[in-house]
């Protein structure tokens, strides 16, 4: 069995447990051995017809209008809790006896760095992966980080009220640190397919 998560920037594929990633490039003259699962935020990527659209199945209950499949699939995997994929943006979803409630979306980290160097070349910045939020910045780039870390965290703080937290996507496992007991599982998209296989008995 083989499933694939076609994102925004890459493609990622799980071969029998093993995960590795393609460019669209890559994607485009690859030929599965197996059945192939997939889903696909990116409408620009055009994907054989042999593969299986799990979109179409998936019954997933929201009265959200617009959720991307990809959050949707990571919030299937959860019955409780509250759900943070941080990757090219970080959204935040909020699920409750197997309900979606809703959510939220914010930049991703890189997306909000150059956010600031739109604003001006000197505002140009690396993230700073060990600043402290608990002290006041005392430089240009501190004080972005700062900024651009404490806005996701500010927020996945209110929206959790004391729930579990699980992360994934690339940036996932940074934001994690922010959050005593959080869980970070970077194969949450995965998860939600495979469950979804299972009840459909395809797995």
């Amino acid at each position: 069995m083989i499933l694939c998560d076609i994102g925004n920037t890459n493609v990622h594929i799980n071969e029998n447990g093993k995960i590795r990633t393609l460019s669209f490039e890559e994607f485009k003259v690859y030929r599965p051995n197996e059945v192939l699962y997939y889903i696909n935020v990116n409408p620009a990527v055009k994907v054989n017809a042999s593969f299986v659209n799990l979109a179409k199945k998936i019954k997933f209950r929201s009265t959200y209008t617009g959720l991307g499949v990809d959050r949707a699939f990571a919030c299937y995997s959860v019955e409780s809790g509250v759900v943070v994929d941080s990757g090219s943006a970080t959204t935040i979803d909020i699920m409750h006896n197997g309900i979606h409630l809703g959510g939220t979306i914010l930049p991703g980290l890189e997306a909000f760095a150059r956010a600031y160097e739109s604003i001006s070349p000197t505002l140009k910045f690396t993230l700073n992966t060990n600043i402290s939020l608990d002290t006041i910045p005392q430089n240009t780039n501190d004080a972005i980080s700062y900024a651009v870390v404490k806005s996701a965290v500010a927020i996945i703080n209110e929206l959790s009220g004391g729930k579990n937290i699980y992360f994934t996507g690339g940036n996932g496992a940074f934001l994690s640190r922010f959050f005593e007991g959080s869980i970070y599982n970077k194969n949450l998209v995965f998860d939600g397919m495979i469950k979804l296989l299972k009840e459909e008995n395809l797995c």
